[in-house]
């Protein structure tokens, strides 16, 4: 098994980063786009998702790394799920990014 050595090529990393992309891209046309504070907190979870798995990552520790990433699941299913259902909710977006 070979040993990650930057938090750019784990796997979850790199789905959170497709992820905030998505996010950005749907956020950014139509009545989404003038929501500001909808818009805005969509955003700032999903870069909270990738920006707690890299911190994490170069943290000194499996333990810290470990918190880490519950505060990104945090950010993923708190923050971003929610905010999605709002924005489907408010009919800004049809399906689920």
């Amino acid at each position: 098994m070979s040993k990650i050595e930057r938090f750019e090529d784990f796997d979850a990393w790199k789905l959170a980063r497709r992820l905030t992309h998505a996010i950005y891209d749907v956020s950014a046309v139509g009545e989404f786009s003038r929501d500001f504070a909808l818009r805005d907190q969509i955003r700032r979870a999903s870069i909270s998702i990738v920006s707690n798995i890299a911190e994490g990552f170069e943290r000194d520790g499996d333990k810290e790394f470990l918190q880490f990433l519950s505060i990104a699941k945090g950010s993923l299913w708190r923050g971003t799920r929610s905010t999605l259902s709002s924005s489907r909710s408010s009919l800004y977006i049809r399906s689920a990014v």
